[in-house]
């Protein structure tokens, strides 16, 4: 199976925190919103569901809507499936289809560690290395300083890509853990810099700490005690699902199925797999302080912590202004002001998520879509939000969003697009090219000669990449995978003894040098 990889992958908190209707305010008094107001904004989910499925066409959508009473009763107003699990295959979605979250889980996880802090097994300022000795960075000093904190505020200065590649070729997160430690680095706290295997890497050290891996320790802290039980960090688990949700990417204007994405490796960041009716239960949970039906899941102080903005995540320069990152939770205001936590998910392999709690009011709404990032969550979020404060959609969400993800979505490589020389200089005989060549970040990458071209391979995955000549020593990998944007171009170029990958090239490791 195909890694899920590009430039902009994992988009995460990057672009989410672009999507707030930001206006200031604090959202510190609970004042329920009035009933006629909630009413009709019930009144019109499944009409507005119905809208943003027929301009975009995605094949199945859920969505849920719970509340916190003035007495602390959390109810389900709406949890309800739209359209179909895959396109090829006419079962409904329905509230208890399993979806994959992608980086939503990083949410849930947060409030697994948050549980493990109440405990008193860790804190968000335990050095990583406490529970993980081997842990370092390319600086040793931040490496044994960086906490789980910071890594779960993506705070820490390692790379926002660090490890994806690796994960995308097949390497374990044993590996991409210990690897880490080749990476430039910035000062911790001094950036913002949205980074899966950081999370993981803090993820992995609670669990540790806990004696348990971290599909275990999720399992017996969280989805046990709420009752989610079509809910896991196992991608196992969801492979055996009956009733699930398929990826689906747009290929010509079409939305067709793809291969499903296995996240195992950065569990802690994007590895939960959850029904609508199961996340009803954590949104309820959140919304209670830690509290689901009268019995406390995780301490108050501890999941406020991670409630609490540690670093600017959007500018209030950008489009929708202001927003931070707590642990594992954005941090924004709605339209009217009013404090919100939310997260968004995405697979390049066909699934976006998005839920957001407004604790002023004491509403939380999940929406999960078995479709390609486009968007398509998050601007109906935006509308939803606007219909349950003002009454009506304040603007067209869809068509600016739509253009932010259209920008990221399109062919990558530094050669994507260009036309090929009209003279290029012959290369030298193939087998020039051919052999072993290594860098310690990636290990070894192949280069043989088949049917008269050169094919490169890398990685545990060590799948073909057949390149093509452009001019003189310099190739081109042109990907047909369901998880590259269409039309992308990556070159590959022969200097002396070295080769240079620009796919792998993202924090400068992409140069290997040829075995004597």
């Amino acid at each position: 199976m195909r890694a899920y990889f590009s430039r902009r992958r994992f988009l995460g908190a990057t672009l989410y925190g672009a999507l707030s209707a930001c206006t200031g305010g604090n959202g510190s008094l609970f004042q329920p919103l009035p009933q006629r107001q909630l009413e009709h904004a019930l009144a019109q989910l499944d009409s507005m569901a119905a809208a943003i499925m027929a301009r975009t066409q995605v094949p199945g959508m859920a969505l849920a809507l719970v509340r916190r009473r003035a007495d602390g009763v959390v109810e389900t107003l709406h949890a309800k499936g739209y359209g179909q699990r895959a396109v090829d295959d006419p079962a409904a979605v329905d509230a208890d289809t399993v979806f994959q979250l992608a980086s939503l889980s990083k949410s849930l996880g947060a409030s697994v560690v948050a549980h493990q802090v109440g405990a008193g097994r860790t804190h968000w300022n335990t050095p990583v290395r406490q529970h993980l000795p081997w842990f370092t960075l390319s600086d040793p000093d931040a490496g044994g300083k960086v906490t789980i904190g910071d890594l779960y505020s993506h705070s820490s200065g390692l790379p926002g890509m660090a490890g994806n590649i690796q994960e995308a070729i097949g390497f374990d997160q044993d590996y991409i853990l210990q690897r880490l430690r080749d990476l430039p680095l910035a000062p911790i706290g001094s950036r913002y810099a949205y980074s899966n295997f950081g999370m993981t890497a803090a993820g992995v050290a609670v669990a540790q700490a806990a004696g348990l891996d971290w599909a275990s320790l999720c399992e017996r802290d969280l989805y046990q005690p709420l009752g989610m039980t079509r809910t896991s960090s196992r991608y196992a688990d969801f492979a055996t699902r009956g009733n699930r949700a398929l990826g689906h990417i747009r290929r010509n204007g079409a939305w067709v199925r793809c291969e499903v994405r296995q996240p195992d490796a950065q569990a802690p960041a994007g590895g939960v797999s959850s029904s609508l009716n199961d996340l009803t239960h954590w949104m309820g949970m959140m919304l209670g302080e830690g509290e689901h039906e009268g019995r406390r899941i995780i301490d108050r102080a501890a999941l406020r912590a991670a409630l609490v903005p540690r670093i600017e995540s959007q500018s209030a320069a950008d489009f929708g202004g202001l927003s931070h990152y707590g642990y594992g939770f954005v941090i924004a205001h709605s339209g009217a002001g009013r404090l919100i936590y939310r997260h968004s998910g995405a697979f390049e392999l066909g699934i976006s998520t998005h839920f957001v709690l407004v604790p002023e009011i004491g509403i939380g709404f999940a929406i999960l879509l078995n479709a390609f990032l486009i968007g398509t969550p998050e601007a109906f979020g935006l509308e939803l939000l606007d219909v349950l404060e003002f009454g009506r959609a304040q603007q067209d969400w869809w068509t600016p969003i739509n253009a932010i993800y259209a920008a990221f979505t399109g062919p990558i490589g530094s050669l994507a697009g260009q036309p090929a020389p009209a003279q290029p200089q012959a290369p030298r005989a193939l087998a020039d090219y051919a052999g072993v060549y290594r860098n310690p970040h990636y290990g070894p990458l192949q280069i043989g000669v088949e049917g008269g071209q050169l094919v490169l391979t890398v990685g545990p995955r060590a799948q073909p990449m057949a390149l093509t000549h452009w001019d003189g020593d310099r190739f081109v990998w042109e990907p047909d995978q369901d998880d590259q944007n269409p039309g992308s171009r990556y070159l590959v170029e022969f200097v002396g003894a070295q080769v240079k990958f620009e796919y792998l090239e993202d924090d400068g490791m992409g140069i290997f040098t040829r075995d004597p």
